[in-house]
């Protein structure tokens, strides 16, 4: 693997230091192996390429920390119902929503889904994302399932974005188990959760615990059960009713707790006190005209770390792009530019356990970088609606330029 060096005007760490204005970044062996002001030592550059971004922002590789990224289909057929203010989960009852792309995904076979994967893992990487967690739950069978999962496990041998498996059966009741929520539960647990962790398919386990959906005692047990199999643990909470999802997810030890827009007060409490990273997804908010955000201030005024993503889906945030998502955390949640992109970096691979490899550009980290065509962090979210890429480099390998795929 070749070294690489990079210089910039404007280099954002995303680690307890300052930016560095007008400096460079030494990449050896696909780990960052230096920092600096002003140009690098001389010896670099006898076994380095180099690559002048001054005038342009690096930043660590973006993670995009809650995806579902493998699924069949689409749902623009349901554009028009939530204009028409129906709501998420009278779509679900009509049987569209989840269920609907649970029809597609299982009509797909596994090459198919790996296509369709690729085509959007290709979006992610050209707007600047270098890692990504993905979301089982279009499945909600055990056949499907595992193909979903086999599909990200695959995609993330050859592509350039790294990928985190989460095991999401538990996303909606399937039609098959309709009336009978325990009997689906106790099919997860007995036959698809130890098959997944037997054949290390999934890092991670999470649950859909919403009303209509996943009770909290329900999830708790999923999550107990998960635990005892090697499982890390996520959930999505609180985010239509407040259900208490978040003292959950503190009580479990959680990894992350997702969506939030319901919390309560005991719960910003719990997080912030068992270390429970927040991943709130602004995208989502917009896209189903919810008419409110996540509270990312009150949050981080409270202790708990906070990282967003896309929520990439088919129903409600279909956009690979962080940077669309950056939009609507600045100007729906109010969060400046500083605090947006540390959220999509080392808060991020907080919430998929990778702090200590990713999301930051220290020494000993991995080489994954995002070079934008902006002189500094703010014109990037100034200049919003289109994408600001230049170069992308992954495990200090060039990856795109020009904002283009190499």
């Amino acid at each position: 693997m070749g070294n690489l060096i990079v210089r910039s005007d404007c280099i954002v760490t995303c680690n307890e230091n300052s930016d560095i204005l007008d400096g460079y970044v030494f990449i050896e062996d696909g780990k960052i192996k230096d920092i600096g002001k002003g140009d690098a030592p001389k010896e670099y550059y006898d076994h380095a390429d180099f690559i002048d971004a001054r005038g342009k922002t690096i930043t660590p590789g973006l993670i995009d920390a809650h995806t579902h990224l493998i699924h069949g289909g689409s749902r623009e057929n349901e554009l028009a119902l939530k204009l028409n203010g129906v709501s998420y989960l009278e779509i679900l009852k009509m049987g569209g929503g989840i269920l609907s792309t649970v029809a597609s995904t299982r009509k797909a076979s596994k090459d198919e889904l790996k296509a369709q994967g690729k085509v959007r893992l290709d979006q992610m990487l050209v707007h600047g994302t270098t890692t990504i967690e993905a979301k089982s739950g279009y499945g909600l069978d055990f056949e499907t399932e595992v193909k979903c999962l086999e599909a990200a496990s695959e995609l993330n041998q050859v592509h350039a974005v790294d990928i985190v498996n989460t095991y999401l059966g538990a996303h909606a009741i399937p039609e098959a188990y309709k009336g009978n929520t325990e009997g689906y539960m106790t099919f997860m647990i007995n036959e698809v959760m130890p098959y997944i962790a037997e054949n290390k398919l999934a890092e991670f386990m999470d649950v859909f615990c919403e009303e209509g959906v996943f009770s909290p005692e329900q999830s708790k047990i999923l999550m107990k059960a998960a635990k005892k199999l090697g499982y890390k643990l996520k959930i999505h909470a609180d985010e239509i009713v407040p259900l208490k999802g978040a003292e959950l997810a503190s009580e479990m030890q959680a990894v992350s707790a997702d969506h939030l827009l319901a919390i309560s007060e005991e719960g910003i409490d719990a997080m912030s006190k068992a270390k429970v990273t927040a991943v709130l997804l602004p995208g989502t908010s917009f896209y189903l005209m919810l008419g409110a955000y996540a509270n990312a201030r009150k949050l981080i005024k409270r202790g708990v770390r906070v990282a967003i993503a896309t929520d990439y889906n088919p129903g409600s945030c279909p956009t690979e792009n962080l940077q669309e998502i950056m939009t609507h955390a600045c100007f729906g949640m109010r969060l400046l530019p500083e605090e947006i992109i540390r959220c999509m970096t080392i808060h991020a691979a907080y919430a998929i356990d990778r702090s200590r490899e990713l999301g930051s550009i220290e020494i000993g980290k991995s080489g994954d970088l995002a070079i934008f065509k902006a002189p500094n962090l703010d014109y990037i979210i100034y200049h919003f609606g289109i994408n600001h890429v230049d170069k992308v480099i992954k495990n200090g390998k060039l990856v795109v330029e020009n904002g283009n795929l190499i």
